[in-house]
């Protein structure tokens, strides 16, 4: 499997084994981000032809900040807000059935532990747990308490973002399928990951700060994630490649 990993990053092609959705009607682009406007109660969508709709209702509650959860945007500020880490988000010793995931795969120290919003490979946005500890990333279920999936730290290569004010992020690995994840928290894990892959590895973890970048979706679908400032924030284009 991990060959067929590597195989498909040198040659992004379509699968052989899988049909071709572009004969199948699938639209290539999708999931333009809305835009709202500070001091204002109304939504200013902004929309592209043949591209759909993305936002999260206001009533979804696993955003860990006090700021409208949309995505693709995070409103300027005419000041920063002085970052206060304290790694966990979700009060771990609370969430038994977690220490569980974590003893069973031999993972001890938890250095992040948060709500996220995480894309699927079909596009779909799915709230996740984020957790990072000195050697791996966990995403979980919140609903199951479910472990979706387990990625060692030795396997991230890159991590990307834009250089806007969005809360966009993808963690990249190749030998696998990408991450990318919502959280307004993003800078803190980009700290925390950056520092953990040191300690895992002894390698430094490469940043990617760019408007428009790569990530796979799953092992043979690339994406590309578009960024663009605009009057009240930044909108968010993703298309399939």
């Amino acid at each position: 499997m991990m060959e067929r990993f590597r195989l498909m990053r040198q040659n992004p092609g379509v699968d052989p084994s899988k049909p071709d959705p572009s004969k199948n009607g699938d639209v290539a682009t999708e999931l333009p981000s809305p835009i709202i406007q500070d001091n204002s109660n109304n939504n200013n969508i902004v929309e592209e032809e043949d591209q759909q709709e993305a936002f999260v209702p206001r009533n979804m509650s696993n955003m860990s900040e006090d700021e409208d959860p949309f995505m693709g945007l995070k409103v300027r500020r005419t000041a920063s807000r002085i970052a206060d880490y304290k790694g966990d988000y979700i009060d771990l010793p609370s969430r038994p059935l977690l220490s569980k995931i974590l003893q069973k795969q031999g993972d001890k120290q938890v250095l992040f532990a948060d709500k996220v919003l995480k894309f699927t490979g079909s596009g779909k946005i799915k709230p996740r747990i984020l957790l990072i500890t000195e050697l791996s990333i966990y995403i979980i279920d919140p609903e199951a308490n479910a472990l979706k999936r387990r990625i060692a730290l030795t396997a991230v290569e890159k991590m990307s973002l834009s250089a806007l004010s969005d809360n966009f992020f993808a963690i990249i690995i190749p030998t696998e399928y990408d991450l990318l994840m919502v959280s307004t928290r993003k800078t803190e894990i980009l700290t925390v990951l950056v520092r953990a892959t040191k300690g895992a590895s002894n390698n430094e973890l490469k940043l990617g700060f760019s408007n428009s970048f790569e990530y796979y979706a799953s092992g043979d679908m690339p994406k590309e994630i578009n960024f663009e400032e605009v009057e009240g924030g930044v909108k968010t284009t993703i298309l399939r490649k």
